[in-house]
């Protein structure tokens, strides 16, 4: 099998670069953090990578919105090689700024061949604050999503103030139709949070944590799969730990549901799909 080659972008407000590269090598990939201006300045080739990862953060403070001005900089020095990036089969994540970055390019939702147009936003948290919670995602088992196959359910982390997915009705209904809605926020039980706070932390459309392009090459989400790379992680392990051990069973150290969203991406790759 191929080496798989992930490109992680960092630079100018972005912290999450190294947790994200790391993700990738427990997935088995070989992970690279590429400042953005080595791409716009074509010092790296955006065509050595098999994957290109939008990490989180706050690029450019956030400046005139979540992920805009990092979408301006790329559309305007990078664009058409972002477009012949994702026509050549290759793999785009988009993590939180990640993913407010991929909807302000037009690179989600995708539909209709169109990776420019802008139709679906992130935007202010209802509750009006931000927010750094765990939350439970429940996953879209039709979902074409290369990164989410065979996923039911995750706990995973997030970390926003600008999270609440929009759209119109008739785009939303398109994008419930083809599957191309990954993850909602639900209650522990994996039912749908229905809106409710603080399941569904920002009130998203839908409950709508996640999406994906027609393809499911291009993924984006406002969870941070990252910041669950060991089991220790999660906020609940230490209970976990000690009603397994009751049961004469010890907790798993296996991969987590976070490098499982990263795995099944590098696994793609390696079978020779993109």
């Amino acid at each position: 099998m191929k080496e798989v080659k992930a490109l992680v972008l960092t630079g100018f407000g972005l912290n999450c670069d190294m947790e994200t590269a790391y993700a990738f090598e427990l997935a088995g990939a070989t992970a690279q953090r590429i400042h953005i201006n080595a791409l716009v300045n074509h010092t790296v080739d955006l065509d050595d990578f098999h994957v290109l990862a939008f990490g989180g953060g706050f690029s450019w403070g956030d400046d005139h919105g979540a992920g805009v001005v990092q979408a301006l900089k790329l559309k305007n020095h990078l664009g058409d090689k972002l477009l012949s990036f994702v026509e050549k089969g290759r793999l785009v994540m988009g993590i939180c700024n990640g993913f407010q970055t991929l909807v302000n390019l037009g690179l989600l939702p995708g539909l209709d061949k169109d990776y420019r147009a802008r139709t679906v936003a992130l935007t202010w948290n209802d509750c009006g604050n931000f927010r750094d919670q765990w939350v439970t995602l429940k996953g879209n088992e039709e979902s074409p999503c290369v990164f989410t196959k065979g996923m039911t359910t995750a706990d995973l982390p997030v970390r926003h103030g600008e999270g609440k997915f929009v759209t119109d009705k008739t785009l939303l209904g398109r994008l419930i139709a083809n599957n191309q809605v990954v993850f909602r926020y639900a209650h522990e039980n994996n039912v749908p949070a229905k809106g409710k706070f603080p399941m569904n932390p920002n009130g998203s459309m839908d409950d709508i944590a996640g999406i994906c392009d027609p393809t499911g090459r291009i993924f984006g989400l406002m969870p941070h799969p990252e910041a669950f790379n060991h089991v220790t992680n999660h906020p609940e392990w230490t209970r976990q730990k000690e009603a397994l051990k009751r049961q004469g069973k010890s907790l798993d150290p296996g991969i987590t549901p976070g490098i499982q969203i990263f795995k099944n991406g590098v696994d793609y790759i390696k079978r020779g799909q993109a």
